[in-house]
């Protein structure tokens, strides 16, 4: 049985998800526009960041809050904060593409103890807390069983524009495309992680990413019975933004590859 504080992040998950959806019919109206989807698409950003906010701070209103649309709150319960992204997967929003979700994690003095991530346009809500599991739609999420790395397809996300972590990315991909069945960029990190909770993807790796992004997919890959872990040994995966994320039979031999720089 979901705890009470698991149940408003899934209330406000769900209310912003029907915004973004409702919205992104009309972005892809936009595409034909002269003006474009552009600012169309950050007030959808905006008032989904708005309804997941209103929920969640009258019904915890002593909890900090970190997202990624407005400035952090410490809160009067300062053990206590909402990790939030209201809408993973924007450049796929502003396109049209499907692939998007609402991401919402409970951080508790330093630990990630809860964690939903919604993907609003195919009704798929992976949910988790500390020591209960992962489940999407009520089914029990395991990671996948496979021990080889060259069966494995591993998840990514690729820095744009003249971003510092490009060089170093693609020596990342020279050293896994090699050794793997292929690697995936779809564009939302919580999703990603999503997916590595579910089995459909065997690991996912990244560097430069915000907290918001995946906090909430932590704990959904280590209550599928996943590992996570920093690409830089003993740094923190929230604070360095660098992370490696796989079932248990591969870790030890995926990680080295990511760390071989």
């Amino acid at each position: 049985m979901a705890s009470a504080n698991l149940n408003v992040m899934i209330k406000a998950a769900r209310a912003a998800g029907r915004s973004l959806v409702k919205d992104f019919r009309e972005v892809e109206n936009l595409q034909v526009s002269s003006k474009g989807p552009g600012d169309f698409v950050s007030r959808a950003d905006l008032e989904a960041e708005r309804i997941v906010r209103e929920i969640l701070t009258k019904e915890r209103p002593n909890y900090g809050w970190l997202g990624e649309e407005s400035d952090p709150v410490p809160g009067k319960d300062p053990t206590r904060r909402w990790i939030v992204d209201p809408l993973d997967g924007t450049t796929n929003y502003l396109h049209g593409l499907p692939h998007w979700a609402v991401s919402i994690a409970l951080e508790h003095k330093g630990e990630i103890v809860a964690g939903v991530v919604f993907d609003a346009a195919k009704d798929e809500l992976y949910v988790a807390e500390k020591g209960q599991g992962a489940f999407m739609n009520e089914t029990r999420l395991r990671v996948s069983g496979r021990h080889k790395m060259i069966e494995c397809i591993f998840a990514t996300g690729l820095p744009f524009g003249g971003s510092r972590q490009l060089p170093r990315s693609l020596k990342d991909l020279g050293r896994i495309l090699p050794a793997t069945a292929g690697v995936r960029r779809f564009g939302a990190a919580a999703l990603d992680l999503a997916y590595v909770a579910a089995g459909r993807y065997d690991g996912f790796w990244e560097r430069g990413i915000y907290p918001w992004d995946m906090a909430a997919g932590l704990i959904l890959v280590r209550e599928a019975g996943g590992l996570v872990a920093p690409i830089v040994e003993g740094e923190s995966i929230l604070e360095s933004g660098h992370v490696i994320a796989t079932n248990a039979a591969i870790f030890e031999t995926f990680a080295q590859v990511v760390r071989a720089e």
